[in-house]
């Protein structure tokens, strides 16, 4: 685990934790090819193929995967634009490819026809190429197991939880209610999940933020602490103030637990020497302190902090 900004845990208080997508296992798969009239289902996932195969969103993981078992073969593009929040732009050739959300292609001037989510929990990424729209492909992932407990500890260690997904409301919601988490908002771009958690952070909320893809790297800047999770970009990483290795959510909430214990350990040896050397000058003062009795406070104050920080041990914190 690599932290900087631990002592932001440690507040008692109101908490927000400002989730991304890392509530599931991370193995999307492509459950339905929808190819628009016209269009063979080869040719949509080629194309989407062509303009995934430079990224490194967990979508184009599961397309590529997709492709391979139906023996699609897709080239490498010439050009490759990501846009977040929104999808690809890839040019082979003469012929631009767009892979992405309704948006993109829409902005593009491309009639996205046929094509709509049924509330089914699944993520919908639409494919034009050439100037015409191929289809839609349907991505749906399982929540990972330990998330929903992981969500009960947050709750119980005082903490509000909090889902921005960039994922249409239909997928958004049934995430939300499968883990209980306070509030959802959804077809959120990475600006506006900034935006929120500024406007978090300036109603005087700690705002811890968890995420694993590019597009969590500004929010994941500007929280006040920053999480990322092991398994997540190179960019997550970077910028998040605490990497937790491996893809256990339950290690967040130890890690908050963890660093509200180390807090109040803190602050009890640091009142507690402002006492003894309170009390020790007090002795002082009126002639009633001499250097034995100086040397055993000082010995049995020391020890006391000392065995009171041990409690942070591993094994103490088991017993």
């Amino acid at each position: 685990m690599r932290c900087r900004g631990w002592d932001a845990f440690g507040h008692t208080g109101s908490h927000r934790a400002i989730r991304s997508q890392w509530s599931t296992l991370g193995q999307l798969n492509v459950v339905d090819v929808q190819p628009a009239n016209g269009a063979s289902v080869e040719s949509l996932l080629a194309s989407a193929a062509i303009a995934e195969r430079l990224s490194e969103h967990p979508f184009a993981t599961a397309i590529l995967r997709k492709a391979s078992a139906m023996s699609v073969l897709a080239a490498e593009p010439d050009e490759f634009a990501y846009e977040p929040g929104k999808g690809i732009r890839a040019i082979l050739g003469k012929q631009e490819v767009l892979v992405g959300s309704r948006a993109l292609l829409q902005e593009c001037g491309i009639a996205v026809n046929g094509a709509s989510n049924k509330g089914d929990g699944s993520s919908e990424v639409f494919v034009a190429r050439d100037g015409s729209y191929l289809g839609c492909l349907k991505l749906a992932d399982t929540l990972r197991p330990e998330a929903k407990e992981a969500i009960h500890g947050l709750r119980e260690s005082g903490v509000r939880t909090l889902l921005l997904t960039g994922d249409v409301e239909s997928v958004a919601t049934s995430v939300a209610k499968a883990l209980g988490v306070d509030e959802v908002e959804w077809r959120l771009l990475p600006a506006q999940k900034l935006q929120r958690i500024e406007a978090l952070l300036r109603e005087g909320k700690k705002v811890a933020m968890v995420g694993d893809g590019i597009n969590d790297a500004p929010a994941l800047s500007q929280a006040t602490v920053g999480i990322a999770m092991g398994s997540g970009t190179d960019v997550a990483r970077e910028s998040a103030d605490i990497v937790l290795l491996g893809n256990d959510l339950l290690k967040f909430v130890e890690t908050v637990r963890i660093a509200r214990r180390c807090r109040r350990i803190i602050l009890t040896n640091f009142v507690g020497t402002l006492l003894v050397d309170g009390a020790g000058v007090g002795l002082a003062a009126f002639g009633m302190l001499n250097p034995l009795l100086a040397a055993f406070i000082h010995v049995s104050s020391e020890l006391a902090f000392i065995l009171n920080s041990a409690r942070l041990l591993p094994g103490a914190q088991r017993a």
